[in-house]
C-alpha cells in the first residue's frame, strides 16, 4: 500500500441527535477520530487522522474525508464509530493505493458505497516559474 501523502479528515462539529442524553444531542466525530487513529496505529498505517471544525455535512454525521495531493477528495457521511471502523480503514487502504483517489465500486466497503456525499476533483497542479 502506498499511502502517499493521505490524510483521514474527521468532522468534530457534527451533533447526533440522543433522546438519552441532557442536550439531547452527542458529537461522537472526536471518539472516532480517537479509534481510527488507535486502529491505523495498531496496523502499522502511517495513515494520519486531522480532526477538523466542520466538514459542513451537519445532517450526516459522523463525516470523514479522504484528501491527497493530486487525487480526487472523498467526503463520507453517516459513519459510526462502533460498527464502520474497519470499513473507513479498508477505504482509507484502497484510496491510498489508487493512483487517483478514485476507488472501483466493488473494492468500496459497503458505508463507502452508501455514505459518499461528495467527490471533489483533485486541485490542478500549479506551473512553476
Amino acid at each position: 500500500m502506498s499511502e502517499g501523502d493521505l490524510t483521514i479528515h474527521v468532522c468534530t462539529a457534527c451533533r447526533r441527535v440522543r433522546a438519552d442524553l441532557p442536550e439531547g444531542y452527542d458529537q461522537p466525530g472526536q471518539a472516532l477520530a480517537e479509534a481510527l487513529t488507535e486502529r491505523l496505529i495498531a496496523k502499522g498505517s502511517a495513515i494520519p487522522v486531522l480532526p477538523v471544525e466542520c466538514l459542513a455535512v451537519c445532517k450526516r454525521p459522523c463525516t470523514v474525508a479522504f484528501a491527497a495531493d493530486g487525487k480526487w477528495t472523498y467526503l463520507i457521511g453517516d459513519l459510526e464509530t462502533e460498527t464502520h471502523l474497519d470499513e473507513i480503514v479498508g477505504a482509507a487502504e484502497a484510496y491510498a493505493a489508487s493512483t487517483n483517489g478514485i476507488v472501483a465500486w466493488k473494492e468500496r466497503p459497503p458505508s463507502f458505497r452508501k455514505g459518499v456525499v461528495a467527490r471533489v476533483p483533485p486541485l490542478p497542479a500549479r506551473q512553476q516559474g
